[in-house]
């Protein structure tokens, strides 16, 4: 019987559907992190190849002591191959491999596999379990927790998938190591929005400590990948589906999603989208009289820190703020062709509104290059 593991350990509250978020360094390699998973015989890692290499044959070795067979498929990496066209590559493998129904997906990259990796689960055979072994910041503070699957559409970001919750996500800090400076910078992103919208004492500490983050800090980072994970679990059992507060996660997404799709998916990532349009949400928060010039100011300061950009591109040579308005009325939290914005009317506090266009039109003018 395999030893208990000793990790701090955050819990995503759901029911008969609850799972563990394993937070610490050495987990690839400890076969105790994955005792607790279902039994059966063959499990599938999906990777790709910048974190393959990396890792994929040290999560196999470490799951072929619970495994007869772990097969490995690896993608091509980057935003721009999260279509059917690389989903269905898993597929592929899935069947050529006569995987049944409790085949096991292991998800060993960044957000991208995670997303794809999630849906394919929820796809195969009307549902198969899958594990989240994320290895970005971005993934191991956000898109690795909550059951959010999907893939791209070129006219909008995350607009075909499927809720389907992992069995266990595990964060093994070793693999940020070999992080890229980029890659670590957008991760940032996704722990900086967890201040406005929920909580300004850690953003009080993000501030204190950005250079430890930059520079790697093991506890720094450690701290800030569960706090981020012990909020987005806070709110996830409250709204599992995104019918209410979940969409307060979405803060800086919305101008941040319309950028990677005016830009072309992997022209900017993910988090540098997010880092920016956190400061338009931000701006558009104080046009509507919500936040004071100081508070754009300091989530400014602090996003540029990052390694992050704060200046919008700009979609359209004739009509920029225009170009804007059309990708976002595509954004999932649009209702009736109306744009609603994750703001922040509060300290600790979002909420969604919607604004008028001639605003939007001003914010992304003033935001843009």
């Amino acid at each position: 019987m395999q030893a208990p593991i000793s990790t701090p350990t955050v819990h995503i509250d759901l029911g008969d559907r609850s799972y563990p978020i394993l937070i610490a360094p050495a987990l690839l390699d400890n076969p105790a992190c994955f005792a607790s998973l279902p039994a059966g015989n063959t499990a599938l890692i999906v990777t790709n190849v910048t974190v393959g290499p990396l890792y994929a044959q040290r999560l196999q070795v470490t799951l072929l002591k619970q495994y007869k067979a772990v097969h490995v498929v690896t993608l091509p990496d980057g935003e721009e191959h999260k279509t059917w066209q690389t989903l269905n590559s898993i597929f592929d493998a899935l069947l050529a491999h006569a995987c049944d129904r409790k085949t096991v997906l292991f998800a060993l990259g960044g957000g991208v596999v995670g997303d794809m990796t999630g849906f394919a689960a929820a796809s195969y055979m009307r549902g198969v379990p899958f594990v989240q072994v994320p290895t970005t910041l971005l993934s191991q503070v956000d898109s690795s927790v909550g059951g959010k699957t999907g893939i791209n559409h070129p006219l909008g970001k995350n607009m075909v998938g499927a809720f389907y919750q992992p069995l266990l996500v595990v964060c093994d800090l070793d693999t940020l190591k070999t992080l890229p400076a980029r890659e670590l910078s957008a991760g940032l992103a996704e722990v900086i929005k967890y201040g406005p919208i929920a909580d300004l004492v850690f953003l009080d500490w993000i501030e204190a400590n950005m250079d430890a983050l930059l520079q790697r800090d093991v506890p720094a980072l450690a701290y800030a990948i569960q706090r981020s994970c012990e909020i987005k679990a806070w709110v996830v059992g409250q709204d599992e589906r995104e019918s209410g507060l979940r969409a307060i996660l979405n803060f800086g997404h919305t101008f941040g999603h319309a950028i990677e799709a005016g830009m072309g998916y992997g022209k900017w990532l993910h988090g540098e989208a997010v880092g920016c349009g956190m400061v338009m949400a931000a701006e558009l928060s104080r046009e509507l009289g919500l936040v004071d010039t100081a508070f754009v100011q300091r989530l400014r300061t602090l996003v540029q820190r990052a390694g992050l950009p704060v200046i919008g591109p700009r979609l359209d040579a004739d009509d920029n703020a225009g170009r804007y308005l059309d990708l976002m009325r595509v954004d999932k939290k649009a209702e009736g062709g109306e744009i609603r914005f994750v703001v922040i009317d509060g300290p600790s506090h979002a909420t969604l509104r919607a604004a008028p266009d001639a605003l939007v039109r001003r914010v992304v003018d003033a935001c843009c290059a």
